[in-house]
C-alpha cells in the first residue's frame, strides 16, 4: 500500500440489538422511523438507533435502507455516525434474511 494511505476497517453487519461500544464500523439494514435535521432513527425488528449524518441523503419514514457506519458509545448504548446510506426498496427482506443466515 502507498506511504500515507490509511485504509478503513470493514464495516461488520450486525443487528442494531447485537451492536457493542467495541464495534467500530457496523452496516445495519432495517427501516426508517424518524427522520428530523440531519438525523434518523432506524429499526430492524430487534432494536432501534439513532444514526447523525453531516447531511442526510434523501430519506423517508417507512424506507427501508442500509447503513454504513461508526459506532459512538453512550452511556446504555450507542449510536451510528452515518457514513453511507443505500435505498434497499424493493429488496425482499425475508428473502435477504434467510440468504444471509443460512
Amino acid at each position: 500500500m502507498p506511504e500515507g494511505f490509511n485504509r478503513r476497517l470493514p464495516a461488520i453487519p450486525r443487528l442494531i440489538s447485537e451492536i457493542s461500544s467495541d464495534d467500530i464500523r457496523v452496516r445495519i439494514m432495517g427501516t426508517v422511523l424518524d427522520v428530523s435535521g440531519n438525523r434518523l432513527v432506524l429499526d430492524d425488528g430487534t432494536g432501534k438507533v439513532t444514526v447523525t449524518f453531516e447531511e442526510l441523503p434523501a430519506v423517508a419514514p417507512h424506507q427501508l435502507v442500509r447503513i454504513f457506519g461508526r459506532v459512538i458509545p453512550l452511556d446504555g448504548g450507542v449510536e451510528l455516525s452515518g457514513e453511507l446510506l443505500q435505498d434497499m426498496t424493493g429488496l425482499d427482506l425475508a428473502l435477504h434474511r434467510s440468504l444471509t443466515q443460512a
